[in-house]
């Protein structure tokens, strides 16, 4: 495939790491057809979580602390949604033109979003096991735990993310480069994908482990009268399904 040859304002290090990796020549096109079917999408995206955001903070009975980890989820996904605009409209031809320093802060912003996500699902589900387990938590454990778990949530994403701008890349080490993002290090991406893979598994095993509690709850008190921890935790769980299905994980 024919490298891409240096313009007038292009950034040479992001060109040599796209020629290195292929991907100088694919990128000069736009794609005003994807472009916009991609914007539409970010635009729902950003809507439905802005609504769910709106619905949480207005109405009184959703300032428990679930719900809160409910609406820390639905912003983690609206921020994937405007990154990815932003993503966007800096992608194809435009990203020549960017310094390291500004195409680092770009796919970091992704990284942070996505990352955001995963650990809201981990947390709304250490939450509700933690909950369904204590039969009469405290609530200032409670509220410990919560911005304990928020905190969290936040930082590891954001130091996720920031490793890149932090010395973990290929920037002279173009040998060490992914061919998908062509600044970042091969070893990041493969440590990324671990480390994903295991949240994921991890959120797969705790929600597993909740519905397994649920029908075991329900099975206990058919014959009586419906447990209303039981009930609350269904509500709670049918709101997540809710929310992942609009927020769609763009960056995924």
């Amino acid at each position: 495939m024919e490298p891409l040859v240096l313009e007038e304002g292009m950034d040479l290090v992001i060109v040599t790491h796209y020629n290195l990796s292929g991907r100088g020549a694919c990128s000069r096109g736009d794609g005003t057809l994807k472009t916009a079917f991609l914007l539409v999408i970010c635009a729902f995206i950003v809507v439905a979580n802005t609504t769910v955001l709106l619905a949480l903070w207005w109405n009184k009975r959703f300032h428990s602390r679930m719900y809160l980890l409910i609406g820390n989820l639905a912003l983690s996904d609206l921020l994937a949604g405007v990154a990815y605009v932003v993503n966007t409209f800096t992608s194809g031809r435009r990203t020549f033109f960017l310094s390291p320093a500004l195409w680092l802060a770009r796919e970091g912003s992704m990284f942070v979003a996505l990352s955001a996500s995963i650990f809201s699902l981990l947390a709304i589900g250490i939450e509700r096991h933690v909950t369904m387990v204590r039969l009469r938590p405290c609530e200032t454990s409670g509220r410990c735990r919560l911005l304990g778990l928020l905190g969290a949530c936040w930082a590891l994403s954001l130091l996720l993310s920031a490793l890149p701008s932090l010395g973990w890349n290929c920037l002279g080490r173009l040998a060490s480069c992914s061919t998908v993002l062509p600044l970042y290090d091969k070893s990041y991406v493969a440590f990324c994908i671990i480390v994903f893979t295991v949240l994921l598994a991890a959120v797969v095993a705790l929600y597993t482990r909740i519905y397994r509690l649920v029908t075991s709850s329900r099975r206990r008190v058919v014959r009586g009268r419906p447990s209303e921890r039981s009930l609350a935790l269904l509500r709670t769980v049918v709101i997540v399904l809710g929310v992942l299905w609009c927020a769609g994980l763009p960056s995924s």
